[in-house]
């Protein structure tokens, strides 16, 4: 008789901003967590108290965020020096990871600024984020991450969101041939997950299911705002929606 062999398991990574947003996720069934302040920007560095506090109060591997503002992914000296006095802080502080994304003015990966973080991190997981996205050569990227040893890379294959870019992402999987870990991110939900992996073979997906949220300290006749409205939305952030987690990862069950 045979014995069927167990399905290879599916990390989720959830994009958390708060304690509160990693017992939701931790609860709804993430596997890890990736930690940044400004959800409502695409993810920036945390304060090493937020770091502090969610390592603490977390049963799964927290990786810190390192991105020192919005917008590209160029850094001035300053910026850089911040990103290395992070890390180190970080990791002294539990956490099992970084992610990072260093290009140039010309949107190549900065492997120089790259190798100084890898260095910083030592045995701990290195993450190249979505900066991954933006470069002018991905395959290049991918070959020069891989010789750097990155952990893992968290990828779209270079579309709006993971599902159009599924193709790529096989292909990189290809290329990549074990090497280096890849996980699939952007726009990814309940619905269109089984999709992803199946298209592009991918075991690790990254979401962000979050929503709005107000704390009602401002209230909605002030005549002052304190960020621009062509962005944001009075004083609304944004948090984990923990049902959101909770069905892709019922949905990640189903395409085991």
């Amino acid at each position: 008789m045979t014995t069927a062999l167990p399905a290879e398991k599916i990390t989720l990574e959830v994009c958390v901003g708060s304690v509160a947003d990693a017992r939701a996720a931790i609860t709804a069934g993430a596997d890890r967590l990736e930690l940044c302040s400004g959800l409502e920007v695409g993810g920036l560095t945390p304060s090493i108290g937020l770091v502090e506090t969610v390592v603490a109060a977390s049963s799964v591997p927290v990786i810190a965020m390192l991105r020192p503002r919005a917008g590209g992914f160029c850094y001035d000296a300053d910026e850089f020096a911040a990103m290395l006095r992070d890390a180190e802080r970080f990791l002294a502080a539990r956490a099992a990871g970084v992610a990072f994304g260093i290009l140039d003015q010309r949107g190549r990966l900065d492997a120089a600024r790259s190798r100084e973080i890898i260095a910083r991190a030592g045995t701990r997981d290195t993450v190249m984020h979505r900066a991954f996205d933006f470069t002018v050569d991905q395959f290049a990227a991918l070959d020069t991450l891989i010789e750097l040893k990155v952990t893992r890379i968290l990828t779209s294959g270079g579309e709006p969101a993971a599902l159009a870019g599924s193709a790529k992402l096989h292909e990189l999987a290809t290329r990549a041939a074990g090497r280096i870990e890849l996980m699939a991110g952007g726009g990814i939900n309940a619905d269109n997950v089984g999709n992803v992996l199946t298209a592009s073979g991918l075991r690790q997906v990254h979401i962000g299911a979050s929503g709005p949220a107000d704390d009602r300290s401002i209230a909605p006749t002030a005549s002052i705002n304190l960020c621009d409205q062509r962005f944001f939305h009075g004083a609304e952030y944004r948090v984990v929606v923990q049902n959101s987690v909770a069905a892709t990862a019922a949905a990640l069950r189903n395409a085991c």
